[in-house]
């Protein structure tokens, strides 16, 4: 059902000196460049963005919650309606076609603003799917959405809308459980490259695993074989036992998280990879104690979460990854490597380039890029949509 019959659709007035970004095809319009916007319409509402002159803009998805105050759906002048959602849905799937294989079986089937879904994110592990509605703009879609993810042949769908930006941001409450279908066990079994991964869909990080680091796991992993691999901030352990795979000499794994200790621990014994260490521990608290050991490791893989949820707290994430890049050097051995990574959408990669660089002066070390990280194809960034770009990785080799 359409939040209001299809004539009856309401306008919001963009002027063209304000259009600067939507002209430019990007996604999203902030309320300060509305003119005169309308009141009382229903949070997700399918609105129409003229001109000053009435000349036909987009047509996206209400919330005057948000700053972000209309997300396109579509700059063409057409219906939004049940088979719209249902096309687009398809449209994603199809692009990640090929994706799913033998060995590895999870993969990211929509990604929001760069499949033309704003705030819809979808991922399947093996027979479950996981989606999260993260906008009002889809979240007035929800039984569309799950009609057509419903025959898409899994066993069952899990909501995992419960990230705290979607209330704060969007105005909605966090929501979680199963939505369609047969309910997932503890742990689901997925392969990521042939690798053995459990993957709790319920309670799991973000939709139960981190799907975008998967190439980057592998990436890593081809520079491990007989090195002495620290694996911080570790979660399920996929740097790690990817590097284990690889011929490691040696993989720590270090979380604050004993639970998520634990999952890595029972994944390493999936893969018949025993004699590997799990520290309990704040990463920080971990480098600096190895650093008065003088414990050195061969290759060390930082992959923290998000320091900087907005640009209010980019002040406080700089002196974290500085800090925590610096912390690393200290305990790298003379020819190692060190992968680092941002998650945080406000520290874009030049920023990132420029922290590690202010990290390595601080260390003494001097550090030679030898491979930029990213987001997997499962990921995509539309061109119009840089923010899209959270994920930035560096490989490097201390000189």
């Amino acid at each position: 059902m359409l939040p209001y019959p299809l004539g009856d659709t309401p306008r919001v007035t963009v002027p063209r000196e304000r259009a600067r970004g939507l002209l430019a095809r990007h996604p999203w319009i902030f309320a300060n460049a509305l003119h005169k916007p309308p009141r009382n319409l229903p949070a997700g509402a399918v609105v129409e963005v003229v001109d000053e002159k009435g000349r036909f803009l987009a047509r996206g998805g209400w919330n005057d919650h948000s700053q972000i105050t209309v997300r396109v759906l579509s700059f063409a002048d057409e219906s939004i309606d049940e088979a719209f959602i249902a096309r687009r849905i398809a449209a994603a799937i199809a692009r990640r076609a090929g994706r799913l294989t033998a060995s590895d079986t999870a993969c990211r089937l929509v990604f929001g603003e760069a499949d033309g879904l704003p705030g819809l994110i979808v991922d399947r592990y093996g027979d479950w799917l996981v989606v999260q509605f993260l906008s009002a703009c889809l979240e007035s879609w929800r039984p569309v959405v799950s009609a057509a993810l419903a025959g898409l042949g899994a066993r069952g769908i899990v909501e995992r809308s419960d990230s705290e930006e979607r209330r704060t941001h969007e105005g909605l409450e966090p929501r979680s459980g199963l939505l369609w279908g047969e309910a997932p066990p503890a742990t689901v079994d997925i392969l990521e490259h042939g690798l053995h991964f459990g993957v709790d869909l319920l309670t799991g990080h973000k939709t139960g695993c981190y799907l975008d680091q998967r190439d980057n796991r592998a990436a890593v992993a081809a520079w491990a074989a007989g090195r002495r691999v620290l694996n911080a901030f570790s979660y399920s352990g996929g740097f790690g036992l990817h590097a284990a795979a690889a011929g490691a000499a040696a993989v720590t794994h270090v979380d604050s998280s004993a639970a998520a200790l634990a999952l890595a621990a029972a994944n390493a014994t999936a893969n018949g990879q025993d004699g590997q260490e799990f520290v309990a521990a704040n990463v920080f608290d971990a480098l600096r104690g190895w650093r008065e050991e003088r414990r050195e490791f061969d290759l060390i893989v930082l992959d923290p979460p998000k320091f900087a949820a907005s640009r209010k707290q980019l002040e406080r994430a700089t002196r974290g990854y500085r800090d925590l890049n610096q912390a690393a050097l200290r305990v790298l051995a003379p020819g190692g490597l060190l992968a680092t990574f941002s998650c945080s959408g406000a520290v874009d990669a030049a920023l990132l380039q420029s922290l590690v660089a202010a990290a390595a002066a601080e260390a003494g070390r001097d550090l030679q890029v030898l491979q930029w990280l990213g987001q997997p194809a499962d990921h995509p960034v539309l061109l119009s949509f840089p923010e899209g770009q959270y994920l930035k990785g560096l490989l490097m080799r201390a000189l």
